[in-house]
């Protein structure tokens, strides 16, 4: 939230427009990447103009600076559902690593340097999803050991997590304190 505004008062001023929706921000450094217009866009904390890192017709968001910021890791929709892709954070053609018939939405980066994705690839429900784990190099998805997940933060050390276990942002439902609740 803190980086969304911070992106808003760096970008608003600069190019005259009225700059709304931006959202799934994540800072590094002097650096934010954000997702607007459907498209990652990279902003310094010192202001100036959004660069534009994607222009693929479709979706990019979710994206998040690996821990030594040289890397972007974001899902695309390019060829169907969500999947994982990763690019340099300068810029450059996105690789992908994922290729389930789900969404496979990026959570965040494991402190190890992997990354940390949600999918409903092996639930029956697809309001529930798990937690998974790729290597930016490639290879195959491995499962991690939390079941139900949505967003997810890691510690430093990497031993211990925070996350919600379904997705409730999108809820219209105020004061609700059920079992989907996040």
């Amino acid at each position: 939230m803190i980086a969304t505004l911070l992106a808003i008062s760096l970008i608003a001023p600069q190019n005259g427009m009225d700059v709304r929706l931006m959202r799934y921000p994540d800072i590094y450094g002097d650096k934010i990447v954000f997702t607007y217009a459907s498209d990652l866009w990279l902003v310094t904390t010192k202001g100036g103009i959004a660069r534009r890192l994607t222009s693929h017709p479709g979706t990019e968001f979710r994206a998040k600076f690996s821990p030594d910021g040289k890397w972007i890791a974001f899902s695309g929709q390019y060829d169907g559902d969500y999947d994982v892709y990763v690019m340099p954070s300068e810029g450059g053609e996105p690789k992908r690593l994922t290729y389930d018939n789900g969404p496979d939405l990026v959570t965040n980066w494991t402190p190890d340097g992997k990354i940390a994705f949600v999918t409903d690839r092996e639930h029956v429900r697809p309001d529930i999803v798990g937690l998974w784990e790729v290597s930016p190099d490639g290879g195959l998805p491995t499962k991690t050991d939390v079941h139900e997940a949505y967003d997810v933060s890691f510690s430093p050390d990497g031993r211990t997590i925070a996350y919600n276990r379904v997705s409730s942002q999108n809820f219209n439902w105020r004061h609700y304190r059920g079992g989907t609740q996040g």
